[in-house]
């Protein structure tokens, strides 16, 4: 099974910095000829360890973006070691960047870690 096929739209992310975990959501994934573009949301919370990122999951809402949508080139998507923690449906305000993106003229997909984009190391 590839990665595309164990991930699904609404799924939260969870992967490592040096010192925390922080968390990405799943948007969609878009197959493109034979390759995939990565659609994710990421956040500016840290959590000491996994356990404190999920247990955060209890009320997503309270989570803070810093970055609403960014398209990924699988090799970026995959630069990042992540973990499927929970799935919760999709709003529609979580949505609108993505359709903003799709609607856009320029409709630019990084090919740099999503660690890069947001300036987490």
């Amino acid at each position: 099974m590839n990665m595309a096929e164990s991930l699904s739209a609404g799924d939260f992310l969870v992967y490592q910095l040096e010192s925390a975990f922080a968390l990405l959501r799943l948007l969609c994934v878009d197959e493109v000829g034979d390759s995939n573009v990565w659609h994710l949301a990421a956040y500016s919370d840290f959590f000491p360890d996994i356990e404190s990122a999920e247990a955060a999951l209890a009320r997503p809402e309270q989570l803070t973006k810093m970055l609403d949508h960014a398209a990924l080139t699988t090799r970026a998507f995959e630069s990042t070691q992540s973990a499927r923690l929970l799935n919760f449906p999709l709003s529609e305000a979580d949505l609108r960047p993505l359709e903003d993106w799709r609607e856009s003229d320029e409709r630019r997909v990084f090919d740099t870690s999503i660690r890069l984009l947001t300036g987490f190391r």
